[in-house]
């Protein structure tokens, strides 16, 4: 699914196009799964949200550690705030790129006049607005995306004081078909972030399959360091793990220094292919028998 991140000034009509661009994703044929995480959600008032640097962080760690937990590939996620630091921005991709979602971000444009102005109807009307201490505050610190940056990009551009925000909004019509349009191989202008080793979240039993890996691995190091220690330092022609095991066979002597080092290389090449594949081996047979394959390989058999 997608993670797609709104942007825009204090009273933009940022929400206002959370909600209206949720409508339009489940009146399409799809129908996907959608959720809005915003500040209400979590009953966090905006002026005491935004009152110091401390609680602004607070407020991004909260709605990002929210983020992190929902994000998945059987919902789209619309995270409605500010998010008016790049930086925050650049964070809230990573999530996208490590679950494998799509990413957009839908940027309501409006000039700070008519922010001020929308803000103080809203205050008139006794609705949730800003303090106007912290509304000049956050209209001076925002930073505005940019289509060349990767984490502002796909980048959607409403102009809320000038058209409004509706359905057929141009912006809001090519968010939906970008965050719909199915995807196959020859699709070109519907982007899906690739996780990488350093942001592929850690499968749950990776942790043991690997304790596993390291005690199979080591144990099959003591067999052959042993066998050699009994040869009295000549060569030994094959060494034996054990019934139903392949047995290693060694036309030379090879010193534990050789043996640790294949031992780690395999142990590093496991763990990377199985962030695109079957997780590693969770049993000590199948780990040796893997093991002594590999060393047969690199040991010239």
């Amino acid at each position: 699914m997608a993670l797609v991140v709104i942007c825009g000034q204090p009273s933009s009509g940022k929400s206002t196009a959370a909600s209206c661009l949720a409508e339009a994703l489940k009146d399409t044929e799809s129908k996907p799964s959608v959720r809005i995480i915003d500040e209400t959600a979590f009953h966090l008032n905006r002026n005491q949200s935004y009152a110091n640097m401390t609680a602004e962080k607070n407020l991004r760690g909260v709605l990002r550690s929210e983020v992190d937990r929902s994000v998945s590939k059987d919902t789209i996620i619309i995270v409605d705030s500010l998010n008016s630091i790049k930086g925050y921005r650049y964070e809230l991709w990573c999530l996208a790129r490590a679950t494998g979602i799509r990413y957009c971000v839908l940027f309501c444009d409006v000039e700070e006049p008519c922010c001020r102005k929308w803000n103080q109807e809203r205050r008139e009307r006794e609705e949730p607005s800003y303090d106007d201490r912290i509304i000049e505050d956050l209209v001076r610190r925002f930073e505005k995306p940019d289509r060349r940056n990767r984490w502002d990009s796909p980048l959607f551009e409403l102009w809320p004081s000038r058209d409004g925000i509706e359905k057929s909004s141009d912006a809001m019509v090519e968010a939906v078909s970008y965050l719909t349009k199915k995807v196959d191989s020859k699709t070109r202008d519907v982007k899906i972030l690739q996780p990488t080793i350093a942001t592929q979240n850690a499968r749950s039993s990776e942790a043991n399959s690997l304790y596993e890996m390291d005690k199979a691995t080591q144990g099959v190091i003591n067999v052959i360091v042993e066998a050699q220690s009994k040869a009295m330092g000549g060569p030994i022609s094959s060494v034996s793990l054990g019934a139903d095991l392949p047995n290693i066979h060694i036309g030379r002597s090879v010193g534990l220094p050789e043996l640790r080092r294949l031992r780690r290389t395999f142990i590093k090449l496991t763990g990377q292919s199985s962030l695109s594949g079957p997780p590693p081996p969770s049993d000590a047979d199948s780990a040796k028998r893997m093991f002594a394959d590999y060393l047969n390989r690199e040991l010239g058999a």
